[in-house]
């Protein structure tokens, strides 16, 4: 698959972004081509000394923005895969900025997908987010906003080769911007209190390994305008703190701007257009288009079709944590760091 093929990541110097380029890095040898594309120019020399130029000849480094249309235009040429990485994210930052993240999250979809179908990329794989099903939050509606986009493209790019589809999946274990380095800074700091927005609030957790599992399946098996979500567990943000101090204080403090108590990954509505499938010992749900494209046949997927009814929150999961488990994901996190 990835044979002689150029591949640029959006956001690329991001926390996803850098794990992503490590693992092509470390079993993708023979990738042509990979480019960083990012508008952060520190992050880039960063990771320039952590990639030196001697060691990885393919790798190459792309300072821009995916508003800046014209930009993309130039670092598409002869590029095969887009894995679209690049957004805006944080929550409540967002609620009191909202122009900034449609800007990025929405109007820089519309940029990727123009450029990509001009400049004959084969595949744009765009990474979501849970909280675009049913959002109540700025980000989640950009990021519905941007799925919207990515599967419609599909039909604007009539016959041409390009596709484009979604991941979608829960929070990152030990992501920038999530709980357990926001856990962790407190208690180095000697707390022995955690502040807790809600004791029912629960979420899916994915580590960054199945992440990007779930972001190469979706550039094999993609065929255009499927969502494919993955199979896994929800955690209780109470069984977290437990596992990181047994013996602190919980304080709540209530719930964000624009937080929910549960996430949903998979709504009922979408259930219905929705199938079960497994490869490699994972399973994942395949949201599939409501619409046929050009060009674009979906006939090849075959999975369980979902019971009626069906939707996926993380306080429906069948699949938990345990405070033991949680304990030991905190604990290999900081090995990898």
């Amino acid at each position: 698959m990835m044979k002689g093929k150029s591949i640029l990541i959006t956001g690329g110097t991001g926390s996803f972004g850098r794990r992503f380029i490590r693992r092509l890095l470390k079993d993708f040898s023979q990738v042509r081509k990979i480019i960083v594309f990012s508008r952060d120019e520190f992050k880039q020399f960063q990771m320039q000394k952590e990639f030196p130029e001697n060691e990885y000849p393919q790798l190459r480094f792309f300072l821009g923005d995916i508003r800046d249309k014209d930009r993309l235009y130039r670092a598409f040429e002869g590029v095969d895969y887009v894995v679209h990485a690049a957004a805006l994210k944080q929550v409540p930052i967002l609620e009191y900025n909202p122009i900034e993240a449609v800007k990025t999250n929405i109007l820089g979809a519309q940029n990727i997908i123009e450029a990509a179908i001009d400049k004959g990329v084969k595949k744009v794989i765009a990474l979501s987010t849970d909280k675009a099903v049913n959002p109540v939050n700025l980000y989640g509606a950009t990021k519905l906003a941007m799925e919207k986009l990515l599967v419609s493209a599909n039909a604007y790019a009539g016959a041409k080769e390009t596709c484009f589809s979604v991941v979608r999946y829960g929070n990152v274990v030990g992501s920038r911007g999530s709980v357990i380095p926001f856990f962790k800074e407190l208690l180095s700091q000697g707390s022995k209190e955690l502040p807790i927005t809600d004791e029912r609030m629960t979420r899916f957790w994915i580590t960054f390994d199945d992440a990007i599992e779930l972001v190469l399946f979706a550039l094999k098996e993609a065929l255009g305008g499927e969502v494919f979500v993955p199979y896994i567990p929800s955690m209780k943000i109470l069984d977290l703190a437990k596992a990181m101090c047994p013996d602190c204080r919980l304080r709540k403090i209530g719930i964000r701007p624009g937080e929910k108590i549960h996430e949903t990954l998979v709504s009922e509505d979408e259930a219905r257009h929705t199938i079960k499938v497994s490869a490699k010992n994972k399973t994942y749900f395949v949201i599939l288009p409501e619409f046929n494209f050009e060009g674009k046949s979906l006939r090849k997927w075959k999975g369980e079709k979902l019971p009626e009814g069906f939707f996926y929150r993380s306080d429906r999961n069948d699949w938990w944590l345990s405070v033991g488990e949680l304990r030991e994901l905190v604990e290999r996190i900081e090995l990898e760091r």
